[in-house]
């Protein structure tokens, strides 16, 4: 599942990017793949129908969650949710006061947002809250990151 953007513009569907999703489909053409359509994507359109890309609106229900682009503020009590969007991050320090900005995994008790890995995507830092779940994603390693006390 893409939870949105699969696409920034129309202006993405140049040759080379049809050329290499059109490899990388054929060596997965049995992999079902639903978009929930997000923001960029209602300017960029649908993908090409050879793609094999199966798109809706959202929110979107399948089995236990709820999928949607944009995350919203309002639990729904029978699903989780799963939103994209703001492409979460967090700032990890070291103990020489060196930092880093890294994608992160945030969970909450009814909705998690999941990051995005783009290098044109940027990332919207967040702050764990108590009771919420963090995990930055490294090159090799997840590390769960703590509410501040």
């Amino acid at each position: 599942m893409i939870l949105g953007d699969l696409l920034h513009h129309k202006r993405g569907l140049d040759a080379p990017t049809l050329d290499a999703v059109a490899s990388w489909r054929a060596t997965h053409a049995s992999l079902e793949i639903l978009l929930v359509r997000g923001n960029h994507d209602r300017a960029a359109g649908d993908p090409p129908h050879d793609w094999n890309i199966e798109c809706v609106s959202g929110p979107h229900q399948l089995g236990p969650f709820r999928l949607v682009h944009e995350p919203d503020d309002e639990p729904v009590h029978d699903a989780h949710t799963l939103a994209g969007h703001i492409h979460p991050c967090v700032r990890l320090y070291g103990a020489g006061r060196q930092s880093m900005r890294t994608p992160c995994f945030h969970f909450t008790q009814s909705m998690a947002v999941l990051p995005s890995f783009g290098s044109f995507t940027g990332g919207h830092p967040i702050t764990p809250r108590r009771g919420d779940r963090v995990f930055a994603v490294g090159d090799d390693r997840v590390l769960e990151v703590r509410a501040a006390n």
